[in-house]
């Protein structure tokens, strides 16, 4: 009995995965992915590195500012920021906080109940109140000063903390009530159908179910309203004149005319004044971020 060996033909050979050239590409990912990082790492530096300066200015003397403009302060001097608070800057803070504060829950609540009726209510002219509301953030504000001038002394609240109040939110309710709308869009509507079938009203559908499943979008809507009021200055100018109802902007404005050459302590007034809003936007980022790419893209 004689054994044969088959030698394997190529045709009988099982097949094999094409041979695919990933060095290049996986190189090609990597160079791409070092860039991104190194651009944002420029970009963070870019933002870090002034308000950092700005604050470390403050712990100087004049005369370390000039002669070394870059370089850290020989002998802080937490003293400045003392002396800047009781300047002025501890009222101009407290001004900006109360307009800011009441011009956020106006602007947010008036913005939710508007973009919650034009897409879950079937109201009248729902289509012509829309096409208004985005007319109306065509408006420029510096245009309107001296009809605005007119109208609030018409109303007695030229000079008060309501002119702030009143104008920034009106100026801000379309951008907001466009950006949640976009938002609501998005969201299922069989939520809230449940809510209205086991009995809740249109109230309690608003409060104990849209305003939780939208709370990115009013908290990304309520920080861009205070970054505006916080930081906004020609109304502030313009409508107020009472030394104790300035808020930061115009404060700080005067404070530096006061001032005159004593840059540690404005470097000091402008460092407290950034804080508060530095501080809430790092703890609010992660729902900021979600809101406005879900807004934005839908």
């Amino acid at each position: 009995m004689t054994l044969t060996l088959h030698k394997p033909t190529p045709a009988d050979a099982p097949p094999t995965a094409p041979a695919t050239r990933r060095g290049p590409a996986r190189s090609g990912s990597a160079v791409l992915r070092v860039l991104t990082y190194c651009g944002l790492a420029a970009l963070a530096v870019a933002v870090v590195y002034p308000l950092c300066w700005m604050a470390l200015s403050g712990l100087k003397t004049n005369g370390e500012i000039f002669s070394d403009p870059w370089g850290l302060p020989a002998h802080p001097d937490w003293g400045t920021y003392a002396d800047a608070w009781h300047q002025g800057v501890f009222g101009y803070l407290l001004n900006s906080a109360l307009v800011t504060a009441a011009s956020v829950l106006a602007v947010v609540l008036i913005s939710a109940w508007a973009a919650y009726g034009l897409t879950r209510l079937a109201i009248p002219c729902s289509q012509p109140a829309l096409l208004l509301v985005l007319g109306a953030m065509m408006l420029s504000p510096t245009v309107a000063l001296v009809p605005l001038t007119q109208l609030l002394q018409a109303l007695h609240i030229y000079d008060t903390y309501w002119a702030l109040i009143v104008l920034y939110t009106a100026f801000k309710v379309p951008f907001t009530t466009f950006l949640i709308r976009a938002y609501l869009l998005g969201q299922p509507v069989e939520v809230e159908e449940a809510a209205l079938i086991d009995g809740a009203s249109r109230w309690q559908t608003f409060w104990r179910v849209v305003v939780p499943m939208a709370r990115p979008i009013l908290v990304s809507a309520a920080l861009l309203q205070a970054l505006f009021s916080w930081n906004e200055y020609a109304f502030a100018l313009v409508f107020i004149t009472d030394d104790h109802l300035k808020t930061l902007p115009v404060g700080l404005a005067d404070m530096a005319g006061r001032l005159n050459s004593d840059w540690p302590m404005l470097f000091a007034g402008l460092t407290i004044a950034a804080l508060p809003m530095i501080v809430i936007f790092l703890v609010a980022q992660r729902h900021f971020v979600r809101g406005l790419s879900e807004g934005f893209g839908k």
